[in-house]
């Protein structure tokens, strides 16, 4: 695989959690929940972030081992649940996500993808 791949990979991931973040912004989580398009899109960036840090995974062993503090497996582990049980996906663990874990992402994404 060319270097350049493993750009547009973390810029996927970059790009899809930054999406999902802004998906949210300004909702509560009552509205969230009851606002089917913004949660489905907001799945739809969870899936791209887990189809990415995938190919990283699988493309980019060294770069993984080099950057332990992105949540590699956590986001292909996330995006196997929902691809694989899409009518069970947890709703409070997808705004939680969204609110707690993507934020820290986007910058670990960022402090990776300058050493890459």
């Amino acid at each position: 695989m060319s270097d350049n791949r493993l750009g547009d990979y973390l810029d996927h991931m970059r790009q899809a959690a930054a999406d999902a973040c802004g998906f949210v912004d300004g909702l509560s989580k009552d509205d969230f929940l009851a606002d089917k398009r913004t949660q489905q899109a907001v799945v739809m960036s969870l899936i791209i972030m887990g189809e990415a840090a995938t190919k990283v995974m699988d493309g980019y062993a060294e770069f993984t081992q080099a950057h332990l503090e992105v949540p590699w497996r956590s986001m292909r582990g996330m995006r196997n649940r929902i691809a694989h049980g899409y009518f069970d996906i947890n709703l409070d663990v997808v705004w939680e996500t969204v609110q707690t874990a993507l934020p820290d992402l986007l910058q670990q994404l960022r402090a990776a993808r300058t050493h890459e």
